[in-house]
């Protein structure tokens, strides 16, 4: 990756840590589930309103790191209005990709490619991928908190 790319990147990441999308409570979510990193200390609540099988509403507040503010910001603001098995097959092309696991085609992830550079950084992939792995234990109604250890 270039350095003005990484650079534009990091400015996205830093521009969500500092005003996060959807950094609210939803007042009756249909879903909910807490998650922590104990790791580094991140912790996360996501807040859902799921209708007829669409994200009509997705909302999140906690504490952590800007790599882990940015992602919950970033992930909130691209499933809002998706159906439950779009956010669940962008989970795992983000998941393949902060992983390094496959080679995902960066243009394809939208404004979720500024993580890709967590690949090389294997302690910050559970910063990045917190708020995912919290998104589908409130999708699946899983009442136990998600830990990324």
């Amino acid at each position: 990756m270039d350095s003005e790319l990484r650079e534009l990147y990091q400015q996205v990441i830093l521009d969500h840590n500092k005003s996060p999308r959807n950094y609210r409570v939803i007042e009756h979510p249909s879903h909910f589930c807490d998650g922590h990193n104990p790791l580094c200390g991140d912790t996360i609540n996501i807040y859902l309103t799921i209708a007829e099988g669409i994200v009509k509403d997705i909302s999140f507040q906690g504490s952590g790191c800007a790599i882990s503010k940015a992602s919950a910001s970033l992930m909130s603001s691209i499933v809002k209005g998706k159906t439950i098995e779009e956010v669940k097959s962008i989970f795992e092309k983000f998941k393949d990709m902060v992983t390094g696991k496959l080679d995902v085609d960066l243009d394809s992830m939208g404004k979720l490619a500024v993580l890709a550079g967590v690949k090389e950084f294997p302690s910050r992939v559970k910063c990045a991928s917190l708020a995912w792995h919290t998104l589908i234990n409130a999708i699946d109604k899983k009442q136990e908190a998600v830990t990324t250890e």
